[in-house]
């Protein structure tokens, strides 16, 4: 199976990058513009069932993704490779980890949802489990993790472009997936750089919970609070994020 990803730089650091739940791997606005493609090689992947793979069949599962983001190393002639998964996609790379610790150099999480579950109960539940097929809970949850900040028309793109790159039942599929499975155990000590990035304005993901769950799973991770962000900084502060995540990166 072709694994279709888009591909930006040619430096010799290799890095995985995994979308959240509302985006693809063309979802990461003007951030893309200033990564350092002269160090950095950084392949983007879409999931089945979103983006360029649309139309792939599979269990939309995130160790379904972990399987097709080695099978991509593989045939980029990639043996290690850092990762770097925004909120879902977070928990995303952290499944590569427990299957393929060995080849993984280094791990951020931009907002990530944590290895443990993540429950939603009351009104979260009816507000994320309603939005695969109710527009105004996805512009909702969107509203709530930039913290009632965004303007209008970005919020009303951002929920298009769900709708439009994304298929409902792998959208649904994946939220199942990501909020109820817990595989803390198996990262839980971890020697791994680990750094976690999180938005001051984040009212879901917040550096408490972050606190709780990452910086207590990896022994050598640390936390940056993102000033003047929600969950979005490649969108709402791409020139910092940038330089914060590399800066990570090279270590």
């Amino acid at each position: 199976m072709t694994i279709s990803h888009r591909v930006i730089g040619a430096g010799g650091h290799r890095v995985i990058v995994l979308h959240d739940w509302f985006g693809t791997s063309a979802g990461w606005g003007p951030f893309l513009d200033h990564l350092d493609g002269g160090t950095f090689s950084y392949a983007f992947l879409d999931y089945r069932g979103y983006g360029l793979r649309a139309d792939v069949p599979g269990d939309f599962t995130l160790a379904e993704i972990a399987q097709d983001v080695l099978a991509l190393a593989d045939r980029l002639g990639w043996d290690t490779f850092s990762l770097v998964g925004h909120s879902m996609g977070g928990k995303a790379a952290q499944r590569v980890l427990v299957e393929a610790p060995h080849r993984v150099r280094r791990l951020a999480g931009i907002a990530g949802v944590p290895a443990s579950a993540y429950p939603l109960e009351g009104e979260a539940y009816e507000l994320f489990h309603g939005a695969a097929d109710h527009p105004a809970n996805r512009r909702a949850i969107l509203d709530l993790v930039t913290g009632h900040r965004a303007p209008a028309v970005w919020l009303d793109r951002m929920t298009a472009q769900s709708l439009a790159l994304s298929r409902r039942d792998a959208f649904a599929a994946y939220l199942d997936d990501w909020s109820t499975l817990d595989f803390a155990a198996k990262i839980t000590g971890s020697r791994l750089p680990v750094r976690v990035f999180v938005g001051e304005h984040d009212l879901a993901l917040t550096p408490e919970v972050m606190r709780a769950t990452w910086l207590s799973h990896y022994p050598d991770a640390t936390l940056e609070v993102l000033p003047n962000s929600g969950h979005y900084p490649m969108y709402e502060i791409p020139v910092a994020f940038a330089a914060a995540l590399e800066s990570f990166l090279d270590g």
